[in-house]
Formats: structure tokens, sequence, C-alpha cells
């Protein structure tokens, strides 16, 4: 344990609902929720504004409407969120070398490793600047966390929210920690939580008071030291500025059970695709495939081939994600689908055999896949599939500019045309096939301005002025490293 708070831990405030909230006035001050829109969707992120009618990370879509009916529900924007996380990161790069990004809106800082004086007035200050440089550069809120050990800045940054800042001063562990509950700790997750209750242990104060022996006979001797440890408020993991992924992996739900299996397979290889394209972004190759398939009745299945060597040829990743599928059984019908590669590596080593193999193979299918279809189709004029419009995905009108989606459906779709720093704009209705409306680029969440002039308001209310306490934390789209 450190003799001073030098380690911060920052998490962004309602991450992907803030950043909605900034990019589309109209939605500043209203439930926001972010996730699958469909009836089999997630929910990814809430605003505070919807966390008041109980809506939490992960909970169905379908919950979450019945909840709060009138909040807007909108589709991920991956390409804004990374667009601002990277904004963030680079002002924590300025602070330390040592920062250690958890996922696109939350990691920690070594300030030790970055000179900040050992003082607890030297890191309050640095804490304070940071929230005041995040707001100026992306206009949304950040809560703070310090303390000696990352375990118990977490804790202070959750304490923070939302657009706050905790120091945990060094002595003061025990004493903090005592009244929590014992899912507080990290690890400590609803089985662990469940062993502990049936032995009478509910709070870190009751589980440092059962003693080392005691969790080592209940959970194991790596889990119970581990968890003994954490409860007294020891936590020596340094910050690790490289975390190494393990895997890569894209999976699919879908909104209705898939039972064709010509369809299912051309689902796992369009997923195959998509995983090699995320590799390839990462810089990696990967010596194991593996693929998902959970059923109708929620029964989930992983199969997985180790290849002869790493690779990153969509071909060869394909081939094994194809081979595998044929040892699951799906005519009961599937309901999600992932494919990922795991055993990464910085090199690769490719199966030219098995490359030349599939790419026969996918040009015979191709060919075979057109005599199909042309002898289905006769002399018909090929059609063109209809765009299809998701909510909050961003849009450009060539009279009207740029907008997003408000909804959809029955062949018309509704757009509000408004940008982050204008006022809430109209809402406008056209054709789905409207030939003036095309996909768009996100804006800026703060356009620059001349030097003096004050940043624009945060999309998180400070928290003396927020309607719920923070009681979720958010996912992002990251690369695994369990």
């Amino acid at each position: 344990m450190r003799p001073a708070p030098t380690i911060l831990h920052l998490d962004m405030d309602a991450f992907f609902a803030a950043a909605e909230q900034a990019a589309k006035p109209s939605l500043r001050g209203k439930p926001v929720v972010v996730g699958g829109i469909g009836p089999r969707g997630v929910v990814s992120t809430a605003s505070y504004e919807a966390r008041v009618f109980g809506i939490r990370s992960a909970m169905p879509t379908a919950q979450a409407r019945r909840l709060c009916p009138n909040a807007a529900y909108l589709n991920p924007r991956f390409t804004l969120y990374r667009q601002v996380s990277e904004t963030v990161m680079q002002l924590l790069h300025a602070l330390s070398p040592l920062v250690e990004p958890l996922s696109l809106d939350e990691a920690f800082v070594d300030l030790e490793a970055g000179g900040v004086a050992a003082e607890t007035s030297a890191v309050r200050a640095v804490g304070e600047r940071l929230r005041r440089e995040i707001r100026e550069a992306t206009g949304l809120t950040g809560s703070v966390g310090l303390a000696g050990a990352k375990m118990l800045a977490k804790i202070a940054s959750e304490a923070a929210k939302p657009d706050g800042l905790v120091v945990i001063e060094p002595g003061t562990e025990r004493e903090l920690l005592g009244p929590m509950t014992v899912r507080t700790l990290p690890g400590v997750g609803p089985a662990t939580a469940e062993a502990l209750r049936r032995a009478g242990i509910t709070t870190v104060a009751e589980t440092a008071e059962a003693g080392e022996a005691e969790l080592v006979r209940l959970l194991g001797k790596s889990h119970g030291a581990g968890l003994y440890a954490m409860a007294l408020g020891r936590d020596d993991r340094p910050v690790v500025a490289e975390r190494d992924a393990k895997s890569i992996s894209v999976e699919d739900t879908f909104e209705v059970d898939l039972t064709d299996r010509t369809r299912v397979r051309s689902e796992v290889v369009r997923l195959a695709d998509r995983c090699v394209q995320r590799l390839r972004a990462a810089g990696r190759s990967g010596r194991t495939v593996v693929i998902k398939v959970r059923s109708y009745d929620f029964s989930t299945l992983t199969r997985s081939e180790t290849l002869r060597g790493p690779t990153d040829d969509p071909s060869v990743v394909r081939e094994a994600a194809a081979r595998l599928l044929e040892t699951v059984d799906t005519t009961g019908g599937v309901r999600l689908l992932g494919v990922g590669v795991s055993g990464l590596a910085d090199f690769t080593q490719e199966d030219l055999f098995a490359q030349v193999a599939t790419e026969r193979e996918a040009a015979e299918t191709a060919k075979a896949t057109q005599e199909h279809t042309a002898d289905e189709a006769g002399e018909q004029e090929p059609r063109e599939l209809p765009r299809r419009w998701l909510p909050g995905l961003d849009i450009v009108h060539d009279e009207y500019g740029a907008g997003w989606v408000q909804g959809s459906g029955v062949g018309r779709v509704t757009v509000r045309f408004e940008t982050p720093w204008s006022a809430p704009g109209r809402v406008r209705t056209f054709a789905v096939e409207d030939p003036a409306l095309r996909p768009g680029e996100p804006l800026p969440l703060v356009r620059e301005k001349p030097s003096g002039a004050q940043s624009s308001e945060p999309a998180i209310l400070p928290k003396s002025l927020s309607p719920a306490e923070e009681t979720a934390s958010e996912a992002g789209e990251e690369i695994s490293s369990r």
C-alpha cells in the first residue's frame, strides 16, 4: 500500500448515453438508453434520467421499454465513442506514462510515475484539473477516485459519481470499507457472495473478521487469501501500461431464431470476417478459432480448433469456423452466434494449404449460388435491398444537412436535424429510399472556440443536481482480456 493516494481511477459518467445527449441537443435532460434496440437487445448504457425508472446496464431492452416507454432508445455509435475515448486517453497519458485502460471510458493512472508529488493536495489538484480538461475537450464529465491502491481508487470513483472527485486517505481504508457489501470487493460475484452469505458473511467488515483461514476453507487457498487481503484494504497490484489481450471475438443475437442451416453458415462466415477485421486492426494474429452457439432454449455450446500456426487470414478463420459449426446441431434454432480467435501473437504463420482449399471452395460456392439465383430469378431484374435506418445513427440530407434518425417504419424515416452545438432541431419525415438521404459521420461534440471562450455545458448534471445515484457500470466494446 502506498503512503499517498497517487493511484487515480477515471470513469466517464454514463459514457455512451452522455455522448448521445451531447451530440443531440433535443435529448439533453431526457431519458436515453443505448444498446440493442430489437426485441432481444440488451441495454449497454442508460442515462441518469433513465436510471430513475430502474433501467440498468445488461437489462433486456424489452424490459427497459416497459419501465420507461418514453425514453429515447438508440443504436450504439462506436465510431463516436472511440473518438471521445482517444481524446480522454491522451489527457491521461499527459499525466503519466503508466496508464492502464480498462475499457473505452475507464482507466487507472499511476500519478507517482508521472512525477506528481506524493501529497494529498497535489494529487487532488491533478484530479480536479483532469476533470476540467475532459469537460473542455469533450463536453462530457468523468468521475475521479484517488487512493493508495487500485481497488480503493475504483471504489472512490464510484462514490464520486456523477461528476465528482473522492480521495481515500491512506489509513482510513478499513473504516471506509467495513460497512460496504462484500460484492464491493473485486472478484466477488454472485456465486462467491452466496457462499459467504451462507456462512453469515455479508459485509467487508465481517469478511475481515472471519479471518484468512475461514475464507480459505470456504473459497479455496488463492481466492480466500486474496479476498482477506482486500477486506483489509490491501491491494498491491501495479498499474500496467499495456494489458495484453488474450482473445478477440464478435457475436450477434438474432431477433428470430435461425433454423435454416445455410443461413447459419453464412452468418458464421460473416462473423469470422468481422473478427478478422478486429484482429488486424489490433495488429495481431491468432492460433485458436472458437465458435459460440446459443440455442433457442438458451443452452450455449462452444467449439474450438487450434491451427498449426497463428493467422490473420480471413479464409483460414472462415474455414475453421465452418468446420466447427459442422459439429453442432442447430436444427432446433439458433439464438446467438459468435466467432473468436485466441492464442494471440504479433506474427502470422499462414496455413497455405488451408488457404488455397478455402479460396477454391469459396469460389465454387459463389459460382453455385449465382447459378441457383439466376435459375430462380429467370429474366427478372435484380432488386436492391431497402436501406435500413436505425434510431440514433447519423444521416445527411442534401438540402437540410446533418441530423440523426429518430425512427423508421412502414417505408418512412423520421429525421431530426440538429448538431451538437445547435439548438434542438426540427423533425422531418422522408421515404426510406429518398435519394437525398445518405448515412453520415459523427460530428465532434465540442466545436473549437476562440481562446478564452467558455466551454459548453456538460451532458451530465453535477452530483448535487443529479436525479439518481450511479448504481451500475457502463459496458463498452473492447477486446477481451479475461
